[in-house]
């Protein structure tokens, strides 16, 4: 009875099986790096802030964007945000406060918050070049903590859940 030699087969299978390892792309996954403010009470805190210093943001369920309750789009939204907060009457107050419907997409939800963070790193960056003459990567731990005591990122978020259909 004939025989078939296979003494190379697992050398073979161990060499493809590498060459899929390395070849193959392994995707990243995206998400948001925040940080929740410790639960120290669940009473209600209220604070008064005067309506010049709230930038409203909606997410609806077809993924527009409406900024101030007027319809706008993602590329509006960075140079919005900077204005508004360069100009608030009080940077240490302001809110940007976002509104995002259940239905609307995470990608949607995840350029507006790229777009937001992208505005505050703009400002800090262009704080950093008048105040210490280089850019915020490049300043020091103090530097940059000042500089976010400067332009503090102060963002509420909400749900809307439109089921009406």
């Amino acid at each position: 009875m004939p025989s078939l030699n296979t003494t190379s087969t697992a050398d073979i299978s161990f060499m493809l099986l590498i060459l899929f390892l390395v070849t193959t792309s392994l995707d990243a996954d995206k998400g948001l790096q925040r940080q929740l403010p410790p639960m120290e009470s669940h009473e209600e805190v209220r604070i008064d802030v005067s309506r010049d210093n709230i930038l409203q943001l909606q997410l609806t369920a077809d993924n527009g964007i409406l900024i101030d309750d007027k319809p706008a789009s993602i590329a509006q939204l960075r140079q919005t945000v900077t204005d508004f907060v360069a100009n608030s009457p009080d940077r240490a107050r302001h809110i940007i406060s976002l509104k995002s419907d259940r239905n609307a997409t995470y990608e949607a939800y995840f350029k507006i918050q790229n777009e937001i963070v992208a505005a505050y790193r703009t400002l800090r960056d262009n704080a950093a070049r008048r105040l210490y003459r280089r850019s915020y990567d490049e300043c020091s731990t103090e530097q940059k903590e000042k500089l976010r005591e400067l332009y503090p990122q102060r963002i509420a978020e909400g749900y809307e859940n439109n089921d009406s259909k």
